[in-house]
């Protein structure tokens, strides 16, 4: 006997619609083949598919069953086809009706005893489901909150494969689980930072809030507990709220990675990913022999956050080209190439020298010039290439530590930053770039010309002050955003002069 049942699998951070073939063939022994290029978790689901029947009470199978994974030229992967193997089984064996399945997609993990596991990726499976004319998706129940949040499709969260079985065949109903997207959005959209808990640091604060404003990236240079780190956590609170598009693209990556719990299932926040220096190439910018997103797109929307910068493999350091370039990442593979989304503002922090106390003036430091100059070259001449804000961030002396008041929240600061990027949208339209930070030559050439006196500040600058030829482009985008925050049409000699201060690592007091 023949059951179909409907099942979804994961390619790239998009779902697509699969069909499972069961086909039961009386015999003596049990035989079970499993075909579609199924891997080892595949493989392995029908010794937990006949546990699970069995200690559920059902009848376990015992003949020659083919069990095919189509389309049968993509490679299966996970163990979240234990359940609608499961149910095949008891269907082509007549232990329930398969009548429901054309329905329905079915996905989920079985334990020994029946029970059914939450499973990653269930938005893209359920997005895929509802594209596909599908009615339901029926799945784990710690997943039903994540799938509820699409519409156009009922999401039945089942416990164990007993209650699956008799859902599908029409004994036990079960109401699916449905949420207010926009409520539910609403109430997960709080920060657990503000800009307002960070003591002093002023001007640390005007430069998150510039580069922000112009989305570009930048570079935060301290000695060890200046609040480096602390300041970088806030800087997705003062970026531009989510919409509710950029929140479901967000919440998707994080699906597939298995990010996404029954108690936080919508990524309603800007993400904040800080990885650890010893990151590898495939866990930065994603891949494996079934690739999956790494840390450059689960901070799409938001923040990737590198502290310890120079202590970063030199070469890992240089796959965020592209994405910093492109907003996504390609990794091709012997079967094919997959593209992740990745745009994200890159923040980046650092030491001023080894031992950290550089620019500290309460602490020696004892490195030499050439010790500082070799620290510094550790980071790549490409990437900083790509950031165009370096800031110094002095230790807190203690009257600014007991001061009351921390400055402004960052909901103003927000605002500013909204009213900045809303020019930028005018200014951009029909250029395809939406920020400064993303402007080229041809862009810089258009939108940033200097008065007499600004063309004199910034000669001066890279004269007199060793700012080098690379900063000039930067200096002149940094400026068009200050003038954009102030309300101004012209960059004026003030504008420069702030953004000539952004350029830390330029100065021959580095170099």
């Amino acid at each position: 006997m023949l059951a179909q049942v409907y099942s979804s699998a994961i390619f790239g951070i998009d779902a697509y619609t699969m069909e499972i073939e069961v086909d039961f063939s009386p015999a003596r022994e049990r035989t079970v083949v499993i075909v579609g290029l199924p891997d080892a978790a595949v493989k392995e689901s029908k010794d937990r598919v006949f546990t699970a029947i069995k200690n559920s009470g059902f009848v376990p199978p015992q003949g020659y069953m083919t069990i095919n994974l189509a389309p049968a030229d993509i490679k299966k992967e996970g163990p979240s086809f234990d359940l609608p193997i499961a149910l095949g089984l008891l269907a082509a064996t007549g232990q329930i009706r398969n009548a429901t399945f054309k329905d329905s997609v079915i996905v989920g993990e079985l334990a020994l005893n029946g029970a059914v596991r939450p499973v990653k990726g269930v938005l893209p499976v359920a997005v895929a489901a509802r594209d596909k004319g599908k009615r339901g998706i029926v799945v784990p129940a710690d997943n039903a909150a994540e799938a509820s949040v699409v519409d156009g499709i009922d999401a039945y969260p089942v416990q164990d494969l007993v209650q699956a079985a008799k859902f599908l065949n029409g004994e036990l109903p079960i109401e699916p689980v449905k949420r207010n997207l926009r409520e539910a959005f609403e109430e997960e959209a709080n920060y657990p930072t503000d800009l307002s808990d960070v003591k002093g640091q002023e001007h640390v604060k005007r430069a998150l809030e510039v580069a922000v404003a112009g989305s570009h990236n930048i570079l935060m240079l301290g000695p060890p507990g200046a609040g480096k780190t602390m300041l970088a956590k806030c800087i997705p609170t003062i970026i531009p709220e989510m919409s509710l598009e950029e929140a479901l693209e967000t919440t998707k990556i994080h699906s597939i990675v298995g990010l996404l719990t029954a108690k936080n299932y919508l990524v309603a926040i800007r993400p904040f990913r800080s990885p650890h220096h010893t990151v590898s190439y495939a866990g930065l910018i994603g891949g494996g022999a079934v690739p999956k997103p790494g840390e450059v797109s689960l901070a799409h929307n938001g923040v990737l956050f590198l502290d310890e910068l120079p202590e970063f493999n030199r070469n890992v350091l240089e796959v965020l080209r592209q994405p910093l370039e492109e907003g996504s990442v390609t990794i091709v593979r012997a079967t094919g190439s997959l593209t992740f989304p990745a745009s994200f503002m890159l923040a980046a922090a650092m030491n001023p020298c080894p031992c950290g106390y550089f620019t500290d003036p309460r602490r020696e430091c004892r490195c030499t010039p050439s010790q500082i100059h070799r620290y510094i070259s550790r980071i790549s001449g490409p990437l900083i290439d790509r950031v165009d804000i370096h800031v110094d961030v002095p230790a807190l002396r203690y009257k600014e530590l007991a001061e009351e008041y921390s400055g402004e929240t960052s909901a103003q600061v927000r605002q500013r930053v909204n009213e900045a990027r809303k020019v930028q949208r005018e200014r951009f339209k029909g250029h395809r770039i939406f920020c400064n930070g993303a402007m080229t030559s041809r862009h810089i050439k258009k939108f940033c010309q200097l008065d007499g006196e600004g063309r004199e500040v910034l000669k001066m600058a890279i004269n007199e002050l060793g700012i080098s030829a690379r900063a000039y482009d930067r200096i002149l985008k940094v400026s068009r955003t200050i003038a954009d925050l102030e309300h101004s049409q012209d960059i004026k000699a003030n504008h420069i002069s702030e953004a000539i201060q952004y350029r830390t690592l330029d100065r021959s007091l580095w170099l």
